[in-house]
């Protein structure tokens, strides 16, 4: 058996847990401590804040998911200001064995090792995932995280990517006008300005700017839960909106890696899911012109793991270092 530290940093949040790695390569997780990465400089001190909480010695093994291109000795994050050295992570952090790793790309490995049962249908036919081929996974969520597994029998390799940064591509007029707005403040307008949780701000404000209306801004966490709760037209349209534009990108996504299975992650995805299966998702995922009829044959499933960023860093040690 061996025990490590799992960890998944993102834009917000920095998530810890202690796991352990059976002879027979299962992985249990340990209840996540979840830190806001704002409330810390570096990820040294937010590691000896968990190791304070953990109320355990905590193992010199871990397996560390980043919010950004993992390219090099130094990894800045993208959504938030932490700069991690990792050539130095066995000193600043005491680890003898460590895995470095994307953010998403550690969310396409838990999609690659869960089993079946932890997935849930949203489009497309009800078949399980296939067990060979590429399989693209996307989370909106601060911002949007794209990834993908190309899976045999007996094994999978995970492809991190930053496919969020595409560029938006509008389908109506209505989202000529999102892309119009956002095109004030930005030169470029990749997809992540649209399809993100704060995406959905922009979203809202189009809306309103288009029916005349003279609404406040909201931020996104009250557009959301006016919108899921039902309280409030223009961000239920919002919301539905974003959901036809998930439905576009994901297709899209799907497209460009020659997928024969799509899974939607992240904590923002969970949490719409209902509203996704109602929505204009599926009609957009497959409306691709000659090959819809292709498109329509892609199974598309929602990762149901409450940690799927923490149980992926694990697998992703595990391919490592005990395969």
């Amino acid at each position: 058996m061996t025990q490590l530290v799992a960890v998944d940093i993102g834009g917000t949040n920095a998530r810890f847990a202690l796991a352990e790695i059976g002879g027979d390569g299962a992985i249990a997780m340990g209840e996540p401590i979840t830190l806001a990465t704002s409330d810390y400089t570096s990820l040294e001190t937010a590691w000896e804040a968990f190791a304070a909480q953990a109320g355990v010695p905590v193992p010199k093994a871990a397996s560390i998911a980043l919010a950004g291109p993992v390219t090099g000795e130094v990894v800045q994050l993208t959504n938030n200001s932490w700069t991690i050295q990792t050539g130095h992570l066995d000193t600043q952090l005491g680890l003898e064995r460590f895995t470095v790793l994307n953010d998403f790309a550690a969310v396409a490995h838990a999609a690659a090792s869960v089993t079946d049962d932890q997935f849930e249908y949203l489009a497309g036919p009800d078949i399980p995932l296939p067990r060979a081929g590429t399989i693209s996974v996307i989370g909106p969520g601060t911002g949007l995280g794209v990834a993908h597994f190309l899976r045999w029998p007996g094994g999978y390799h995970v492809q991190a990517t930053e496919g969020g940064h595409i560029d938006f591509a509008p389908l109506d007029a209505v989202e000529d006008a999102i892309l119009h707005r956002l095109r004030q403040r930005h030169r470029r307008v990749s997809v992540e300005r649209v399809v993100s949780g704060p995406g959905v701000v922009d979203i809202h404000q189009t809306l309103a700017e288009l029916e005349r209306r003279d609404v406040q801004t909201l931020d996104d966490r009250t557009v959301w839960q006016r919108g899921l709760e039902g309280e409030d037209s223009l961000c239920i349209a919002a919301v539905e909106r974003f959901c036809l534009s998930l439905g576009s990108v994901a297709g899209d996504y799907a497209l460009a890696h020659g997928a024969s299975g799509v899974v939607i992650a992240g904590g923002l995805g969970y949490r719409i899911r209902d509203k996704l299966k109602a929505s204009g998702f599926a009609r957009r995922f497959v409306a691709k012109g000659r090959y819809e009829a292709m498109m329509s044959a892609i199974p598309v499933r929602l990762i149901t793991h409450p940690q799927p960023g923490l149980f992926g860093a694990a697998a992703a040690f595990a391919k490592e270092h005990l395969s």
